[in-house]
C-alpha cells in the first residue's frame, strides 16, 4: 500500500509542480566548509588534486560545486563561525558568484540531535527573552550578511532540530510549543532582513519519516512555518544506529519520504548535509553519484540539491572526502557525470 501511495504520489506532483520549483530550477550542488578560516589558522595548506595550492572555497568552485554552506555560532569561545567570522568566508563565496545557505545552530558551539545547548549568554532566560535574543541574534547576522550583499538564498532556523532546540525549554518531547515558538521568532526575524530567502527545518535521518511528521506536525500545530524542508543523508550513521541495512536502502527510503514530504505539506526540499567514509572514495564515490543522480531525476523535482559537509575534514571525522588536505575521488561525483 505505502508503494503504491508513493507512486500515486508522485505522479500527482510530476504533473504539479509546486511555485518554488518553478521559480527555482537550479540544483544546487553545495558543501558546508565552515571549519575553512580554522584550518587556516592552524596552518593547513589544501590542494586540488593536481597538487596545486588552494583557498577552499576556490576549490569547491573547481570541483563542480554551486552553492556554500556555513554555520553560525552565537558566542563561539575562539571566534570562529561568530557572525564576522561566517562573514569573511561568506565574502569569498560572493566573489566567486556563489550563493549562501545560513545555518544558525542556536548555540556557543556544536548543536545537533545529540546537543542543542544554550548559549551561556541567554542561561536563565525566560520564554519570551529568548525569543527576543534568538530573533535579536538572527536579525543583527543577517544584517551584517546583507549590508556586505551577501546572496544569502537559504536560512536554516536551528540545526538538526529533531527534539527541538535551546533545550531544556525547547525540547520537543516536553514542550513543542516554546520549541515552536522559538522556530517562529527565527522565521520572522529572517525574512524581515532577507523576504525571499527560504527558512529551513533540518532534521538528521532523511531515511525514518517518523521524526519529520513528529517535527512539523507540532510546528504546524502551534503556528510555526517554514519554506524548505532539510535533510541529512548518512548511511554511515543510519547503519550505525540500526535505522537501515545499508546504503541503498538509506538512498531509496530517502527518495520515497522526499515525495511523501512535499505532497504531506506542500513543501520543497533539499539535502543540506550528507557524506560518505572517506577511507572507502571508490564505494563513496559511487553512492555520492547516485544520490546526487535520484535526488535530481526521481523525487518528482521536489529535491533542489545536495550539500556535502565538511569534504575537507580528515582524521577526526570519519565522513570527510579529502586525504593528505587534497580532495578524493569522492568529489568527482560532483563533477564527472551527466545528471
Amino acid at each position: 500500500m505505502r508503494k503504491l501511495y508513493i507512486q500515486v504520489v508522485g505522479l500527482l506532483l510530476a504533473l504539479f509542480t509546486s511555485q518554488a520549483n518553478a521559480q527555482d530550477d537550479v540544483f544546487w550542488l553545495g558543501a558546508d566548509i565552515s571549519g575553512t578560516t580554522e584550518l587556516e589558522a592552524r596552518g593547513w595548506q589544501l590542494y586540488n588534486a593536481a597538487g596545486e595550492p588552494r583557498e577552499n572555497t576556490a576549490l569547491m568552485k573547481e570541483l563542480g560545486l554551486n552553492a556554500i554552506r556555513l554555520r553560525v555560532w552565537v558566542n563561539p569561545r575562539n571566534g570562529f563561525c561568530s557572525k564576522e567570522d561566517v562573514l569573511v568566508m561568506a565574502r569569498r563565496a560572493q566573489a566567486l558568484g556563489m550563493p549562501v545557505m545560513i545555518d544558525f545552530h542556536y548555540s556557543d558551539w556544536w548543536a545537533d540531535p545529540g546537543k542543542q545547548p544554550i548559549p551561556k549568554a541567554w542561561e536563565g532566560m525566560n520564554l519570551k527573552q529568548m525569543r527576543k535574543a534568538l530573533a535579536r541574534h538572527t536579525k543583527e547576522t543577517l544584517q551584517l550578511l546583507k549590508k556586505n550583499h551577501i546572496d544569502v538564498r537559504w536560512i536554516q532556523i536551528g540545526n538538526e532540530t529533531t527534539h527541538g532546540m535551546l533545550w531544556e525549554m525547547g525540547r520537543a518531547e516536553t514542550d513543542m510549543r516554546a520549541y515552536a515558538l522559538l522556530t517562529k521568532s527565527g522565521y520572522e526575524a529572517a525574512k524581515k532582513v532577507y523576504p525571499h530567502a527560504q527558512c529551513i527545518v533540518h532534521l538528521d535521518a532523511g531515511c525514518d519519516i517518523s521524526r519529520y511528521h513528529f517535527i512539523l506536525n507540532g510546528l504546524h500545530q502551534y503556528g510555526a512555518t517554514w519554506d524548505m524542508i532539510g535533510v541529512s543523508v548518512y548511511p554511515y550513521w543510519d547503519k550505525e544506529a540500526g535505522l537501515t541495512n545499508n546504503e541503498e536502502e538509506t538512498l531509496q527510503r530517502v527518495k520515497d519520504n522526499i515525495i511523501i514530504l512535499a505532497a504531506e505539506y506542500g513543501t520543497e526540499l533539499m539535502v543540506v548535509e550528507t557524506g560518505v567514509e572517506a577511507k572507502k572514495p571508490a564505494e563513496g564515490k559511487r553512492f555520492m553519484a547516485n544520490l546526487i543522480r535520484t535526488m535530481r531525476h526521481e523525487t518528482s523535482g521536489h529535491c533542489h540539491g545536495v550539500f556535502y559537509w565538511a569534504p575537507e575534514a580528515e582524521g577526526h571525522y570519519p565522513l570527510g572526502a579529502f586525504d593528505n588536505h587534497r580532495p578524493t575521488i569522492i568529489m568527482d561525483a560532483f563533477k564527472d557525470f551527466d545528471y
